[in-house]
């Protein structure tokens, strides 16, 4: 197998032949190919997107943190209420800014509060991610084989997740391929001796602004896969030559300009806090101890993958034996590079989340698309039935959703039975057609059973389990009580999504501070969570506080995982 032939007039298989030729019609233009990728990942990653309401705790945290910058005007200092947040550079906050700034000049009611205006970053960037997953996977495999390579990134699990939530990581994967891509063209000797006099300049240029794109917007996790990355290749090839086509002193000088600004600017306000959170207390904490209770063993995201990787992830089994016989091929070379190191270092940091490993999956899809496109995968019938997880992920996940929305919902939810059987059937019949019919009508019907199941459960069965958006209840409660400017405190209850969507000012206290706080004039609320409520009406007492019951709700705490009650209360006397 070679990742680095271009083929095009290649006779695919029989049994996909008409498979193939029809991904070689939509391959044949790029503006086609393009187009196609783009609806596939629109497909994955909009159910939800506009009616899941905001998810503690991270999505919250930045989504909030922006909207004290719009309402301050100050687009330096990162902040979330009075504390300071300085665990990410500014990058994410200026494009969910810029996001919700054109929503309302365009009209939009309640900007600054409608969460799906602060994703819209992070669709942008699942959307560039899986174009660039093309662009990188042409220096490597035939245009049939980049398509597919891009199908997976759209329908990965992992990616739709991410690309549906106002956070740093699917921007942050969109200059991972970009800067992994330009590299892959100053490496590979076929892609080098193409580049012609205004390539020399402009894939150095993509490299570049791309890696100081991704400085700004999470650190320097970016520069661990570049570093390891190419480091691995000039340690296997015992040169470095070809680095020099990156421009290195022009490249930095640019590099420089786009990032030292603002990295300047925050240390002129802050001094030294903000390097001192966001390496010293937020980098280093999870290099060294599992922050925030998110510590793993090694191994976990290998037992992840094939779950965040879905519906491509049983295909790694079966093309690991090509990948691993086709090393010292300078394409699979490069993307074994890309992958191994950053892999094993991650896995070694204490600290684990499951996006930490996405800004690998692109060069996954692309070596496995290249062993299917060469029919190379292994044959071997151990091997071959980890195809069954086409089928028994969306029986788990299918039974689990229809529990939750029947006993957590109280919902029939009619329109997602049928699209839950029709997932199932989708990859009932990759599974035991996978042999019949080949590795690629196979894993598009996979991508079909990913594209419904994620319908399915993201945009039909969680947006209809209210109980899982306490804040999103408290909110809708002030803002239907009549007051024009609602002012709020809670007990107990201090999740991020409150802050956003009650309003900066909330104040995050307990049952007696909660007391006082009504006392402080009319519309006002108190959020008292069950443990507050016997301090919250001893304070009330001892000051005789005039208040009345406003009504109670039940739910669950996604962010701090546990069922709560909470009273909700109103200055003043029976309204």
């Amino acid at each position: 197998m070679s990742t680095t032939v271009h083929d095009e007039g290649k006779s695919p298989a029989a049994s996909s032949g008409n498979v193939a030729v029809s991904i070689d019609f939509v391959a044949r233009s790029h503006a086609r190919a393009c187009l196609i990728l783009v609806a596939a990942v629109l497909l994955a990653v909009l159910p939800g997107f506009f009616t899941i309401p905001p998810i503690d705790r991270d999505e919250a945290r930045f989504a909030q943190a922006t909207k004290q910058m719009l309402e301050t005007g100050d687009y330096i200092d990162i902040r979330f209420q009075e504390d300071v947040r300085y665990k990410k550079p500014v990058g994410i906050y200026w494009l969910q800014a810029a996001s919700v700034k054109a929503g309302s000049a365009l009209g939009i009611p309640n900007a600054a509060t409608t969460i799906w205006l602060y994703r819209i970053p992070s669709l942008a960037g699942a959307i560039g991610a899986v174009l660039l997953t093309y662009w990188t996977a042409l220096a490597f495999v035939s245009r049939r084989a980049a398509v597919l390579a891009g199908l997976m990134m759209a329908s990965c699990v992992l990616l739709s997740f991410e690309g549906r939530i106002a956070k740093t990581d699917a921007v942050l994967l969109l200059t991972a391929v970009a800067v992994m891509g330009a590299l892959a063209r100053v490496y590979l000797p076929e892609q080098r001796k193409r580049l012609d006099v205004q390539l020399r300049w402009t894939i150095p240029a993509v490299f570049w602004t791309a890696l100081a794109a991704g400085v700004l917007l999470k650190g320097p996790v970016i520069l661990m896969f570049v570093v390891l990355g190419a480091g691995t290749l000039v340690a296997v090839d015992r040169s470095a030559r070809w680095l020099v086509s990156l421009r290195p002193l022009p490249g930095l000088i640019w590099f420089s300009v786009l990032v030292l600004p603002w990295f300047i600017a925050i240390t002129w306000r802050s001094g030294d806090r903000f390097f001192a959170e966001s390496v010293g207390h937020d980098l280093f904490a999870k290099l060294l101890h599992g922050e925030e209770s998110h510590g793993a063993p090694p191994g976990f995201y290998f037992a992840l993958f094939w779950v965040t990787f879905w519906p491509a992830a049983p295909l790694a089994a079966l093309a690991a034996p090509a990948a691993w016989a086709a090393r010292r091929e300078p394409g699979a070379k490069f993307l074994l590079a890309w992958v191994l190191p950053s892999w094993i270092a991650l896995e070694l940091v204490i600290t684990k989340l499951p996006h930490y490993v996405l800004p690998l999956y692109p060069a996954i899809a692309i070596l496995l698309a290249g062993i299917i496109d060469a029919d190379v995968l292994s044959r071997r019938r151990l091997v071959v039935n980890a195809t069954a997880g086409w089928f028994l992920i969306p029986v788990a996940a299918g039974m689990a959703g229809l529990f939750a929305l029947l006993f957590v919902g109280h919902q029939f939810g009619l329109l997602v039975w049928p699209a839950l059987a029709a997932s199932l059937v989708l990859g009932l019949l990759a599974w035991q057609l996978y042999e019949a019919d080949g590795a690629m009508l196979s894993v598009l019907r996979a991508i079909g059973a990913s594209v419904l199941l994620l319908g399915a459960l993201l945009g039909l069965i969680v947006p209809a389990l209210s109980t899982l958006f306490p804040s999103a209840m408290l909110a809708d409660i002030t803002r239907e009580s009549g007051c024009r400017q609602p002012l709020a405190a809670s007990a107990g209850f201090e999740e991020p999504s409150l802050v956003f969507l009650v309003g900066t000012s909330t104040r995050l206290t307990d049952g007696a501070g909660a007391a006082e706080f009504l006392r402080g004039g009319d519309c006002r609320f108190a959020f008292i969570e069950a443990r507050h409520e016997r301090s919250f009406a001893d304070r009330a007492e001892a000051i005789n506080l005039r208040y009345s019951l406003v009504t109670r709700i039940e739910g669950f705490n996604v962010g701090n995982p546990r069922p709560i009650a909470i009273a909700v209360y109103r200055s003043g006397g029976p309204q």
